[in-house]
Parts: C-alpha cells; sequence; structure tokens
C-alpha cells in the first residue's frame, strides 16, 4: 500500500510539473524561432542559444529495429517502395472486418506473426506500425541498429542467456510444443502486482517510453518540452513522462527509477541525455538494473530531430550496440490514453492461470 501511495505521489507531482510546464511558461523560457524554414536558414533557438527541439514527433516507422539477415544497410528506393507497398497490402487485408462467427484458433495460436498471431487481438485497425522505411542522408535504411555493422543486436553473454532461459520454455518436459515466451517463475501469476508494468497499464509495452524510445503497435507521439534546467519528453502511450535533469550528477545508486535517471548535457548544437540507475521491473530486452543508455537528440532541419541511441550493459551483451532513425515533428494532437478502465486483459491473464493451474492439478492426481 505505502508503494501505491509513493506510486501516486510521484505520478501527481509529474502531472503538475507537466501542467507548469506546458500552460505556464515564464518570458525568458519563451521560444525564440527563427524565421523561415528553408534549407541553410538558422534551425530555430531558445533565448539561451541552444537549439529547439519542443514539439510533437510522430516515430511510427516501418523500419525494424535489427536487419534482415543478409541484406545491407542501405536500401535501394525500388527496393523500399516494393516493402511499403507490401506492408500498406497487409494492413489493407488486416483492417477487413473480423467474422463474428470466426472459429476458435488452435491450442497455442495459429503461428502467424503480428499482434493476432497467438489466440487473437486486435486487428490492424487499430494498430500504426507506420507507412514508410526510414530515410536519413536521403537514403532508406533496412533496420534502426547501425553498429554492429550486421544491424543485430549483440550476442547475449552467459549469464543473459540464463536469466533468459528462466522465463522462457519453447517446450514442455515431454516436447511438446507450449506457448513461447511463457513465464515459469514461481508465482508469476499469482496476483496483478507480478505482472509486468505494461500489464498493469503503469508503463508502455516495447520501451515506447525509453530509454531508448522505441516505436511500437500505436501511439508513437513523443512531446518535448524544454526549459534550461529541465526537458521533459512527454509519451502518447500511458502517458510515461521523462523528466532529464540539465547539467546535472546521478542520483545515489541506491535510487532507482522505472525508466532510469537521465541527466543531460549539451555537446554543441546536440542534446546528449545519459540515463542510468534502472530497476529490474523495466529489462529492456532482459537487460540489468545496470543498463547504461546515451541517447542524442540533434535538430536536423526545422521539422525533424534526428534521435542516437547507445545501450551498454556487459551483465546482457557482449558488446555495445547504436541504433538511430529519425523524429518528424507533426501537427497530431497528442490525446488522453486510457488504459486501466475496463483493462479485462490482465483479469484474463490471471483468470487463465487459475484455469492452467486446475488443469495441471488434475492431471497430476490422475
Amino acid at each position: 500500500m505505502r508503494g501505491r501511495i509513493l506510486t501516486a505521489a510521484w505520478t501527481l507531482a509529474v502531472v503538475l510539473a507537466l501542467a507548469a510546464l506546458l500552460t505556464a511558461p515564464t518570458a525568458g523560457q519563451a521560444p525564440a524561432r527563427a524565421a523561415g524554414t528553408a534549407k541553410g536558414s538558422a534551425l530555430p533557438r531558445m533565448p539561451d542559444g541552444h537549439p529547439d527541439l519542443q514539439g510533437v514527433y510522430d516515430i511510427a516507422w516501418l523500419t525494424p529495429l535489427e536487419r534482415p539477415a543478409n541484406t545491407p544497410l542501405v536500401l535501394s528506393d525500388d527496393e523500399a517502395t516494393k516493402l511499403e507497398g507490401t506492408a500498406n497490402e497487409r494492413r489493407v487485408r488486416g483492417d477487413a472486418p473480423i467474422r463474428g462467427d470466426r472459429a476458435a484458433p488452435p491450442v497455442g495460436g495459429d503461428g502467424s506473426t503480428g499482434a493476432a498471431g497467438g489466440v487473437g487481438g486486435y486487428n490492424t485497425f487499430w494498430i500504426d506500425p507506420g507507412t514508410r522505411y526510414v530515410r536519413i542522408e536521403g537514403h532508406k535504411r533496412s533496420s534502426l541498429i547501425i553498429d554492429p555493422p550486421d544491424g543485430r543486436i549483440p550476442a547475449l553473454t552467459p549469464s543473459a542467456q540464463a536469466r533468459t532461459a528462466k522465463v522462457q520454455r519453447p517446450t514442455s518436459d515431454e516436447g511438446e510444443r507450449t506457448d513461447p515466451g511463457l513465464e515459469t517463475a514461481p508465482g508469476a501469476y499469482d496476483n496483478p502486482e507480478r505482472r509486468p508494468l505494461g500489464e498493469r497499464c503503469l508503463m508502455g509495452f516495447g520501451s515506447t517510453s525509453g530509454p531508448p524510445a522505441l516505436p511500437v503497435l500505436y501511439n508513437n507521439l513523443h512531446q518535448i518540452v524544454q526549459t534550461p534546467q529541465q526537458i521533459l519528453i512527454f509519451n502518447e502511450m500511458v502517458h510515461d513522462a521523462r523528466i532529464v535533469r540539465m547539467n546535472s550528477e546521478h542520483l545515489p545508486k541506491e535510487v532507482r527509477r522505472w525508466m532510469g535517471d537521465s541527466i543531460g548535457r549539451w555537446e554543441g548544437d546536440t542534446l546528449v541525455v545519459d540515463t542510468t540507475n534502472f530497476t529490474d521491473k523495466t529489462r529492456f530486452r532482459g537487460s540489468t538494473e545496470n543498463l547504461h543508455v546515451v541517447e542524442r537528440f540533434t535538430r536536423i532541419d526545422a521539422n525533424t530531430l534526428l534521435y542516437r541511441f547507445t545501450v551498454e550493459d556487459p551483465e546482457t551483451w557482449v558488446r555495445p550496440w547504436t541504433a538511430e532513425y529519425p523524429w518528424p515533428a507533426t501537427k497530431t494532437a497528442v490525446y488522453e490514453y486510457a488504459c486501466h478502465e475496463a483493462n479485462y486483459a490482465l483479469e484474463n491473464i490471471l483468470r487463465g492461470a487459475r484455469q492452467r493451474d486446475a488443469e495441471q492439478a488434475k492431471r497430476n492426481k490422475q
């Protein structure tokens, strides 16, 4: 109960801070935007001389994080157009109404990829994976990862492989296929507080909030509000809010946060955000509390930021890795995101676990 009260208090503080930043900036913090947006014109800057990064950005992209095997980083225009066309055709098919009298999916799902590849889920009307591949310096990219050169996440360390084995069980003791990724830790489905933050609507899934921030299935808007002392990165998904303290020191190691502790500095016209002090509740792609993320935000024109991040965790990957992609500005408004209301998914997850327990107990008696 005390943890819930503290969480509620922290959330209220963030909301109040956000409201103050959005609605009541001081005169000295008002952005001074340069006239004109033609190529070669001055980029918009704040009164303190640093680039003005403020705005709402839509980061929905088709480009995957990892590069398909034997694929170069740069796609030809023809290749990119073909891939974008295929994605659009798939989207059109997925937007079709779902028959109400359709048969139930097979046990374990139908094996397809995507949100409905298990036992059913959203059709594509509800998701927004983007319509284009990332273009940087005039070339379309086949992956967000640029280092290692093969565009793949580095190999897991032996300790990370051992951690992963504890939460994944691709086959049963009898060799039969079971649900991939099913958590096997004792008590994993005993109560709501044992479930991941995303399932509980406490934080966006898929690292949409970051760090590092990645595109997900939908709600890909991010808003930046900037002052000399703090920079707020506000996410449409679950309204996660990161506050970057400028020119500061990291909190003591004993102080841990779901999105880590972010401090910022300027390197020329690039905002560098250094984040440490994570908890074991987020675990970006299986990382530990010692995850270290360095993000770089660079305004490359009046309507685009270039976002680059480097991820390091010696207990998880054999080497650091880096990715980058653009954040294009949008005039789309950030609307209220409601997740807690009628969150029947969490209830059904726990109900399904009780059903599985009952079935297993029955088999044990036979």
